[in-house]
């Protein structure tokens, strides 16, 4: 797969309109151009405006869906999740608009791990995002949640999203704001 070559869709395909964060349908034999292929989710041009295919409707586009399934049961590994294994998994999600993961970007403000029962733990994540009135927040959110409960042992996870502190660029790491040119 190549970036901004012409793709027609083979099927109707629910997608996102960016920034809107409205839910619309791409018609089968659209042309669309893939300008972004990160987390699994596709941000592509259509018609003038960007919209994101998730990766459960990657097939639309001639690409693998992905699948939603932990890789490894902790109870038989007998090893708890923990922050390191979830903020890992959380770097495969992508704002559509801004090609670094959400915690490059300085968007996860905290996380913590709590046991619920044996081998079953819940994640609780407070996050923001690049602008308050982003209409793909809830978007997002759900694909930061979607990605939390794909760690072994995470059977739970609550997203909640904050304003305070405003988000901006210095919360970004040193790679992040390297691969933008802001430095």
């Amino acid at each position: 797969m190549q970036l901004n070559e012409p793709i027609k869709l083979n099927r109707d395909c629910p997608a996102i309109l960016i920034p809107a964060g409205e839910p619309v349908i791409l018609k089968a034999g659209e042309i669309v151009h893939i300008t972004q292929a990160l987390g699994g989710n596709y941000t592509v041009m259509v018609n003038g405006n960007l919209v994101q295919i998730n990766s459960k409707n990657a097939d639309a586009i001639g690409q693998e869906t992905a699948t939603n399934q932990a890789v490894d049961d902790p109870c038989e590994a007998h090893q708890a999740p923990d922050e390191y294994a979830v903020r890992t998994r959380l770097k495969t999600c992508y704002d559509p608009e801004i090609p670094i993961n959400v915690v490059d970007l300085g968007l996860i403000y905290d996380l913590n791990i709590q046991l619920i029962e044996d081998c079953s733990y819940r994640v609780d994540i407070k996050m923001t995002l690049t602008a308050p009135g982003c209409g793909m927040g809830d978007y997002i959110a759900a694909d930061v949640k979607k990605k939390a409960l794909m760690v072994p042992g995470i059977t739970e996870a609550n997203i909640e999203l904050v304003w305070e502190p405003l988000w901006n660029r210095e919360m970004m790491s040193d790679a992040a704001r390297l691969e933008l040119g802001l430095f």
